[in-house]
């Protein structure tokens, strides 16, 4: 869809239907509906984290016990994770514009209810509703951007937008919930997000045309049961292993039955007429390695945000605010990396900007797994936190334009569901296993070391294997991505 022959955004009676699902929106309105739809994507992405910081004050309020507590954070995940493949599949069928509104405004009321929720039990089915919402909004957002742009250099740069604002939304959502919580009350971390949501609902439809695929087809309903229930039940085995343990039955029952279901799924997939995810699909060897290595980036940088802050807070003795706070020039070195990245991936190509970004963030994390007790934040935290910040900003543009690579209209919102479900996986994962192993060695040298000096130990040690999963990553690509520019 060429960029010159913009559509209406209304749908007129006397013009083809086609031509209107061909192009999401005009030449002149792409930039806005970048802007929009960038926002929004930050705004889901800080809802991924914005709690943490303000469980305290929601235990307390409204009598959360211990085990209760995590599901505030869980139950987000697991919606956003379980149901990304059936949401991107919808919208591709049922229209990107539509789906992405209809999760925006789900998000937005679920977002009021959570915060004028009263009982625990709300507040965690509010959060499951915002995670659905999410699941819809997200990859209908992304697909749009697809399409919207279609050259290889306006769509690294768009890319390269959407990319650094979602990785600043998982950066700042500390900051913003210390701030918020410590400033008013942790209500306002999920009201916040009204004004975002009443404003995408008024200004998208005048900005972007409703698009979908052009061949009908129906919705493979067995393979969406199926494929959804899989990711669910890994998702829920994989957090339940990041809080018990990986021998515990609460971990190994869910984590048995995702996989029978991904058996089932795959062989129903391979009998339908019209399934959920078309083996061709599947055959793209370059958005196979795309995902993969988007699983070994999310697996370590997750479980990297994750330990930081715990070390920032026990071991460096900063509170809660200040620990926020510190995270800030995270956010400045994606903003960097994000912007080298579109020019890295025009004048080198995919594959040596992703093995080059990859080996800097690899850099970066064996930086800051020597943050030790007693250092200073400018010499022990900060060089690691700049060098892991600025690759992970030219990471995740890159890794998105390879995951969507050769996706058109019929499939642009599976492409981008399935991008953002290996995501959600791979950040599971890393928090359950490196965390998992970070505690472990933690306990086994607390009987000769101190408590902080055992907590650093293990917290260096996973930070270290982050470290060489995305060096393992870098080989990968390298390997198998392909030659050239692509």
């Amino acid at each position: 869809m060429p960029p010159s022959r913009p559509p209406r955004h209304v749908l007129s009676l006397n013009r083809p239907r086609e031509d209107l699902r061909s192009a999401p929106a005009g030449a002149g309105r792409r930039r806005p509906a970048l802007i929009v739809l960038c926002l929004v994507q930050f705004m889901l992405v800080l809802d991924d984290n914005v709690v943490s910081v303000a469980l305290p004050s929601i235990r307390d309020e409204l009598g959360f016990g211990s085990a209760g507590l995590a599901w505030v954070v869980n139950a987000y995940f697991l919606a956003f994770g379980g149901l990304l493949l059936l949401s991107g599949r919808a919208a591709d069928l049922l229209g990107r514009r539509r789906v992405f509104l209809v999760g925006v405004a789900l998000f937005g009321a679920a977002s009021l209810a959570c915060g004028v929720a009263q009982e625990p039990w709300q507040l965690v089915a509010g959060r499951f509703v915002q995670g659905a919402g999410s699941a819809m909004a997200s990859p209908a957002a992304l697909s749009l951007i697809t399409l919207l742009f279609t050259g290889t250099e306006e769509r690294a740069k768009a890319f390269g937008i959407w990319g650094g604002i979602a990785a600043l939304g998982g950066s700042t959502g500390l900051v913003v919930s210390g701030v918020l919580t410590g400033l008013t009350s942790w209500r306002w971390i999920f009201l916040i997000n009204l004004p975002v949501v009443v404003m995408a609902l008024v200004l998208l439809p005048r900005l972007v045309a409703e698009s979908r695929a052009t061949r009908r087809a129906r919705l493979d309903v067995p393979g969406a049961v199926l494929g959804t229930g899989a990711v669910l039940s890994l998702v829920y085995g994989l957090l339940q292993a990041g809080e018990s343990g990986w021998g515990d039955a609460a971990v190994a029952g869910p984590l048995l039955l995702a996989v029978v279901l991904a058996v089932s799924f795959f062989v129903t997939e391979a009998r339908v007429a019209e399934p959920l995810v078309p083996p061709a699909f599947l055959a793209s060897r370059t958005r196979a390695v795309a995902n993969g290595a988007t699983l070994l980036f999310s697996a370590a940088m997750y479980a990297m945000a994750f330990l930081l802050m715990i070390h920032l807070q026990t071991v460096l003795g900063y509170g809660p605010l200040k620990a926020g706070l510190v995270y800030l020039p995270f956010g400045a070195g994606i903003l960097s990396g994000m912007w080298l990245s579109s020019r890295a991936v025009v004048r080198l190509g995919t594959r040596p900007a992703l093995v080059i970004s990859f080996l800097i963030t690899s850099a970066g994390l064996l930086l800051l797994s020597g943050a030790a007790p007693g250092d200073g934040y400018a010499t022990g935290v900060l060089p690691g936190m700049l060098v892991t910040s600025v690759g992970c900003g030219l990471s995740l543009p890159a890794l998105t334009i390879a995951a969507v690579t050769g996706t058109t209209e019929e499939n642009a919102s599976l492409g981008s569901a399935v991008v953002s479900s290996v995501q959600q996986v791979g950040g599971a994962v890393g928090l359950s296993v490196l965390v998992t192993l970070a505690a472990r060695r933690s306990d086994a040298v607390a009987d000769s070391a101190g408590p902080l000096h055992a907590a650093t130990e293990g917290y260096s040690l996973a930070l270290t294997v982050a470290a060489v999963l995305l060096a393992v990553g870098a080989v990968f690509i390298a390997a198998l991505l392909g030659k050239g520019r692509e």
